[in-house]
């Protein structure tokens, strides 16, 4: 059997360094995308083991879900930001498999998740997947099953038509610019299912909301929404 000397690996190493997504170090283990130093300052919420957490009092009194939860909060300037962004605009789609796996192995602990029938994500429209060449959401939700061994749905929900920017819109001007965006291709894949809706980053859950009211439309389906990280105030 053919071995890799420890000389070979330090040469292909020295050409080709495996370092830390977060900081830069090269001290992480071959198969890791963060050192155990970012691992360690990764911001968890642990938000996915109580009920009438953050994430689910923003949808209370408007759309009816089974639990809700966000890995970790993002913060401006922190690590969290810095791993965002290189995924969603440095084309890194392995940081957003990477951290979606670590978020599987949260809702595989958790009880409040532990009957979920499959994973939808959050759908971009098309042009704009096309450009920037691939969807997040479809990444991270991609990450969450290869975990959690649950099938992912990539096209049973899709985007309409483009929408305005959200950014600086107030919740009730995110919800009319979402309204009517979504729509579903095949309602038998997910009637009668508890379906898991992810996101990337969740700020007012507006969009959230339009596309999971649409999945509630379905007759007899439980809807559950969860998302990487939760902007911290």
């Amino acid at each position: 059997m053919f071995t890799v000397s420890p000389f070979l690996k330090d040469v292909v190493h020295l050409f080709y360094p495996h370092i830390c997504t977060g900081c830069g170090s090269d001290l992480l283990k071959e198969h890791e995308l963060l050192c155990i130093h970012c691992n360690n300052d990764l911001p968890h919420t642990h938000f996915a083991d109580y009920a009438n957490n953050p994430i689910e009092k923003i949808f209370n009194g408007r759309i009816n879900i089974s639990a809700a939860h966000s890995e970790y909060y993002f913060s401006k300037g922190q690590l969290m930001q810095h791993l965002i962004h290189e995924f969603k605009y440095n084309g890194n789609k392995e940081i957003g498999m990477y951290l979606g796996e670590k978020m599987g192995s949260t809702l595989l602990q958790s009880a409040r998740f532990k009957n979920i029938d499959a994973i939808i994500p959050l759908p971009m429209f098309k042009e704009k997947e096309c450009k920037r060449g691939y969807n997040q959401a479809a990444v991270i939700a991609d990450g969450i099953a290869n975990t959690m061994k649950i099938p992912c749905l990539n096209d049973t929900v899709r985007r309409k038509h483009s929408t305005e920017t959200q950014t600086k819109k107030h919740r009730a001007e995110r919800w009319k610019n979402a309204e009517g965006s979504f729509t579903i291709t095949d309602q038998s894949k997910i009637n009668g299912r508890h379906v898991m809706l992810v996101d990337d980053v969740i700020t007012t859950g507006a969009t959230l909301e339009a596309c999971g009211k649409l999945i509630l439309e379905t007759p007899n389906t439980i809807l559950s929404i969860v998302t990487l990280a939760i902007a911290n105030a």
